[in-house]
This record gives structure tokens, sequence and C-alpha cells, in this order.
């Protein structure tokens, strides 16, 4: 039977930023449209949080029913290290789920955005069938897409929408930044897997591009990423901030770029976690001083 601490492993903390940090932004872009709601957004920040390791727990179950992840490197698996029964590590992602819905349902009718509504649903749906299901999209190199579409787009844009009823330019560049960033998190997390992903048939977009192509994949992201602060200072120059969180960065492109593998690629995850919300709070700090000094 598994540990406590290893189902907060297994919720795989490294990758809670990706889930804090579109809310920290998309109240950036709130804050640089009218008048941001910090209640709201801590709301927003539950719900994300809450499919985040919900679908940690659902990629864990689908992966090691499948076999995927008997021989991972890189952190706990519940199920593939037979830590864990594996209808209870469903159940964890399935209460994990059924929490976000819950407390999405209160985000939408305190912002009286009941479009949200359905879009929730949605990112519920592609959190499971990420890896679930009968033909899981992870399985077909459309991961890091929808990774951008919902942890980007949607994450961003709805938290500003909740905020602000209204959505903007600025928002949606600040949208594109870090979905770019949370695309990197998985492109690595696939780069480090590729050779166990192509041993068991799972034919991630890392295993299409192969290891030289996967790398500068996650280099350009992290340009898109850069070039988005540069768009978003259009608007704001005070955006301009959200440059300084490079230097978190800064030592995983050094190793990426170094042609490092399996296991020396896991601390790559958490600097690229740590740079995506590094990045909303720096954009979010020049934002409010912007507003303070104005």
């Amino acid at each position: 039977m598994a540990t406590y601490q290893q189902w907060v492993a297994g919720a795989r903390p490294r990758t809670l930023f990706a889930a804090v940090a579109p809310v920290v932004i998309g109240t950036a872009a709130a804050a640089q449209h009218s008048e941001p709601s910090y209640g709201i957004a801590i709301l927003a920040a539950v719900v994300a949080l809450s499919l985040q390791v919900g679908v940690n727990y659902a990629n864990d179950y689908s992966d090691g029913i499948r076999g995927t992840d008997d021989e991972r490197v890189g952190p706990v698996r519940l199920v593939g290290q037979r830590l864990a029964v594996a209808r209870n590590v469903k159940a964890a992602a399935f209460l994990s789920f059924g929490f976000a819905a819950v407390t999405g349902l209160a985000l939408v009718a305190l912002s009286e955005a009941w479009w949200l509504l359905p879009i929730g649903l949605g990112s519920i749906w592609a959190a499971w069938t990420y890896t679930g299901g009968d033909k899981p999209y992870g399985y077909r190199g459309l991961g890091e897409l929808f990774v951008f579409v919902f942890f980007g787009l949607v994450a961003t844009l709805g938290t500003m929408y909740a905020q602000t009823a209204a959505l903007s330019w600025f928002g949606l560049a600040a949208a594109v930044g870090v979905g770019a960033i949370a695309s990197a998190i998985l492109v690595v997390n696939n780069l480090r897997d590729i050779p166990t992903d192509a041993e068991s048939g799972k034919r991630t977009l890392a295993v299409r591009l192969g290891d030289a192509g996967t790398r500068r994949l996650w280099l350009g992201l992290i340009a898109v990423s850069v070039l988005a602060v540069g768009v978003m200072a259009l608007w704001d120059v005070w955006a301009l901030a959200g440059l300084l969180s490079l230097v978190v960065v800064a030592g995983a492109v050094r190793v990426v770029t170094g042609g490092t593998q399996g296991r020396g690629l896991v601390p790559v995850l958490g600097s690229t976690g740590r740079y995506e919300l590094a990045y909303a709070v720096a954009v979010l700090a020049g934002i409010v001083a912007s507003r303070s000094l104005a």
C-alpha cells in the first residue's frame, strides 16, 4: 500500500506550477484591462490545481494499466511500480475532477460567466482522455497541443473573463506565453521518456520528432514565451518585467542543449515549471506596478 508521501509524489508536485501560472497571468491581464477580482482568481487557482492533480493521477492509472510505466525513470508511478491498487488511483483522479467541477460551478455562479461551464467540462474530458479511454490523444502526439489550449488559452483567458467579462489582445499574448511554457514542460517530460515510450508503442510528439527535434521544440517554446512578453509590452511596457524570469530557466537551457538524457532531465521539469510560475508572477508584478504609478 502506498504511503502518504508516495501519494503526494504521485500527484507530481513539479507540474502544479503549470496549473497556477495561467491563473496568475490571467489576473495580470484582468488588471491590465480594468479591475481584477482576487477572490475569483483564488477560486480559479483551486479549479486549476484540482484538474492538474486529477490529470496526473489519471495518467498514472492509464499508463500503469497499459504497462507504459513499467520501465519509467523519473517520478513515482503508483500503478506502474505496484505501490497502489489501480482502482484507487483511478478513484483519486475522479475525486480530483469532481472537486474541480464543484469549485468550478461556484466560480461560474459568482462570475455569472455561464458559458465557461461547458469549457470546464471539456477540460475534464481532455484531462481524462490524454492517456485514458480507447483512443488517448497523448499516444498520438497531440498532448502538447491540448496542453497549450487548455493550460494556456482556456485557463488564462477564462480567468480574465471570469474577472472582467472581457477579453483583450494583451490577455491573448499572455495566454500564448504561458501555454508555450506549459507545453515545454510536457515536451521535456516526453524527451526524457523517448526510449521507454517508443518501446511501449506510445507515439508521443517527442517519439515522432526524435531526440534532436524535441530539444529544438523545447527551445522554440521558450523563445515563444519571450516573444509573448514583447507583444504584451505593446499594451503595457511594464510587462517586460516578465523577462526577469529567464534567470530561472537559464540552467535548464544549458542542460537541454548539452544533450543530457534520462534522469538527468528530471531537474529540467522542475526548472521549466518554476519558470512558468516566475514568468506569470513577474508579469503580474509589472502590471500591478504600472497601475500603482498611473
